[in-house]
């Protein structure tokens, strides 16, 4: 075996190992970022071909207050364009195709108004008593850790539109199922991005830009600056601390040497690494239990923006079981060319899906957006991209690892609690839009300024650092209306008219049900 001798080893060439390393590099130290794939990146992978010129089938959205991500992207000259939004957006339901402007889809109903009133209002309250760095201290922790999503949403909503919605947004945001999640840990998950308007919104929101030319770019770019120190193809099998470093094997055969290492993967990743000695117990056991979400990420190309001469934006939130997508956004590039439609098959969809070819996937699809656009062009593509996030073997799914119920609590001090010389970055360690790009930024840094402190370089206070709001991408409030603060919920709403007894609730509710098909239960 040959051996290399670094000062820092950082596993893992996605977005956060290759933060880790351009930090180290300027502080002066000397990195080898080793990856098993052929390919930096991660999470993010930009196609090129001449039927899209740039399409990205992994990570793509960046948004205001996303600010690491767009000061890396500013320094590395690459552009930023607005996802296109200023035709209506799409809501089907119950068969029916509805246009709106805005993140949600307006409520007509009353009693459905105040259900989708409450919910939001609702996690972003319980959200706001989560700490970002360390969600396992909250005030309910162990009470909101015990229950799953579809628990807590089960409890919240009154009405079918709101719960079938609420796991339509579930799927969305984590690529998982409502019963899947930790309640505490998806309610962190909302509120470290901003709350349940910043994360689920395009304009103004997560969703609001992508990257000109794709966002694989910035992994290029830095892969470009740190030079032969980054080594493609090098899947690492082995980490010993047993000596006075840190000693690194790798299936071609190799061996790194270095002071340090900065692990920089979803912590299931680690199952495939050897280590001597052994973790610790409750790290051991951490990386066993947080599985990465599904999710198939297609691109639909057509002849031209049918859509929008419609008076569509593109954007479509579709809810109906049979259909594979649950969300799309417009992926035409900003000049006008290779019109296409992005859609998310997720979750519970993607598994059942995964079985069908290729081609298969292509006509479900494009069934869909005919019915839901309600016209036959939708029928007929010029070209189709997708990737298929559950067959990655160096990801593991796609976008993020979640925590299931029970697991924050008990093991979530540990995810970035060094170990020995062993530090870990990756995106799901972040304490600021974990599961995106700007949290994959956060977390390099972060565990390189933990190595620096730790040489002496730098003080504690100086590991965790705020960032400066980006100047051309700048974050605007979210107004509440006096109605989206003081709408009563359902039960509320029903107490106040004297309804509260069981007879009386069950009366009212039975008749809604019945006349509505509105409640789910009573």
């Amino acid at each position: 075996m040959t051996t290399n001798q670094y000062d820092v080893i950082v596993i893992g060439a996605g977005i956060s190992g290759l933060s880790a390393a351009k930090l180290l590099v300027e502080s002066g130290l000397s990195p080898v970022v080793l990856e098993a794939r052929d390919r930096v990146g991660g999470r993010t992978f930009t196609v090129r071909n001449k039927q899209t010129n740039y399409v990205d089938l992994g990570g793509a959205y960046i948004g205001p207050t996303q600010n690491r991500i767009l000061r890396l992207a500013k320094e590395f000259g690459v552009e930023t364009y607005k996802v296109n939004e200023k035709e209506k957006l799409v809501h089907h339901v119950k068969g029916k195709t509805y246009a709106f402007k805005g993140p949600f889809p307006p409520m007509w109903n009353p009693l459905a108004l105040m259900d989708y009133n409450n919910l939001w209002r609702t996690m972003d309250e319980m959200g706001m008593e989560i700490p970002r760095e360390a969600p396992w201290k909250a005030p309910h922790a162990e009470e909101w850790d015990k229950i799953t999503m579809k628990e807590l949403l089960d409890k919240l909503c009154w009405t079918c539109g709101a719960r079938r919605f609420a796991t339509l947004f579930v799927n969305v945001n984590v690529t998982s199922e409502p019963h899947e999640v930790s309640a505490l840990w998806f309610l962190w998950y909302v509120k470290q991005c901003g709350g349940t308007m910043r994360i689920f919104s395009t304009s103004n929101g997560g969703q609001e830009r992508k990257f000109v030319g794709g966002s694989n770019q910035i992994s290029e770019h830095m892969a470009r600056r740190l030079g032969d120190r980054v080594k493609l193809e090098r899947a690492v099998y082995s980490i010993d601390q047993s000596g006075d470093g840190v000693v690194v094997k790798t299936l071609n055969q190799e061996t790194y040497q270095a002071k340090y290492a900065i692990i920089a993967t979803a912590p299931g990743l680690n199952l495939k690494m050897h280590f001597k000695p052994p973790l610790p117990p409750m790290r051991n056991q951490l990386i066993h239990r947080v599985p990465v979400g599904s999710v198939i990420k297609c691109m639909v190309y057509y002849k031209e923006n049918f859509w929008r001469k419609k008076g569509y934006c593109g954007s479509m939130v579709i809810e109906e079981e049979e259909s594979p997508i649950g969300l799309t956004l417009d992926d035409t590039k900003p000049d006008g060319t290779f019109p296409a439609i992005m859609g998310f098959i997720l979750s519970r969809r993607a598994r059942k899906l995964v079985a069908l070819t290729k081609e298969e996937r292509l006509r479900k699809i494009c069934e869909i957006y005919a019915r839901v656009l309600g016209t036959e062009e939708a029928l007929h593509p010029v070209h189709y991209e997708e990737k298929n996030w559950c067959e990655e073997e160096y990801s593991g799914g796609c976008y993020t690892a979640y925590f299931p119920p029970g697991i924050l609590t008990q093991y979530g001090r540990v995810l970035r609690e060094p170990v020995g010389k062993l530090y870990f970055a990756g995106t799901e360690t972040a304490t600021e839009w974990s599961g995106y790009m700007e949290g994959a930024v956060q977390a390099g840094e972060r565990a390189t300024r933990e190595i620096l402190c730790t040489m002496g370089r730098i003080s504690e206070s100086e590991v965790w650092q705020t960032e400066p709001e980006s100047v051309d991408v700048p974050a605007l409030p979210f107004v509440t209306t006096f109605w989206e603060r003081n709408l009563p919920s359902v039960p509320g709403f029903l107490k106040f008219l004297g309804l509260s007894s069981f007879l009386g609730l069950a009366t009212v509710a039975g008749f809604v049900a019945q006349r509505k098909c509105l409640l789910h239960r009573i």
